[in-house]
């Protein structure tokens, strides 16, 4: 005999369609130039962190396009997506991936870069 409720929660299950960040802001209003500096320098660092640099490629090149794009990117690279923001992603073998806001979309608080 089975239980009824025994099925896994459904935040365990992996997402299968990505969608847009939510609107965030950053702690103090920031310029173009500055978020650009950010990202560059958390794609920079990130796989020294741990997992894979193609799997970290794939989550930049997925980070910097269009969702539909970005979708088919994660479907080919074998990424498991737990967040459908790209905020928290697995490889294949485990391996958890996690990803700033900032370098998913810009903060509703962007300035003009003068």
């Amino acid at each position: 005999m089975g239980c009824a409720g025994s099925s896994p929660a459904k935040s365990d299950e992996p997402i299968k369609k990505i969608t847009k960040p939510k609107p965030w802001k950053h702690s103090e209003p920031i310029t173009g130039e500055q978020l650009k500096r950010m990202r560059d320098e958390f794609w920079d660092t990130a796989p020294h962190y741990g997992g894979r640099k193609e799997i970290w490629d794939a989550l930049q090149a997925a980070a910097e396009a269009d969702l539909t794009l970005a979708q088919v990117i994660i479907d080919s690279a074998g990424i498991i997506v737990q967040k459908a923001d790209l905020t928290v992603c697995y490889d294949e073998r485990g391996a958890k991936y996690e990803l700033p806001k900032y370098v998913l979309s810009a903060p509703t608080n962007l300035t003009r870069d003068s």
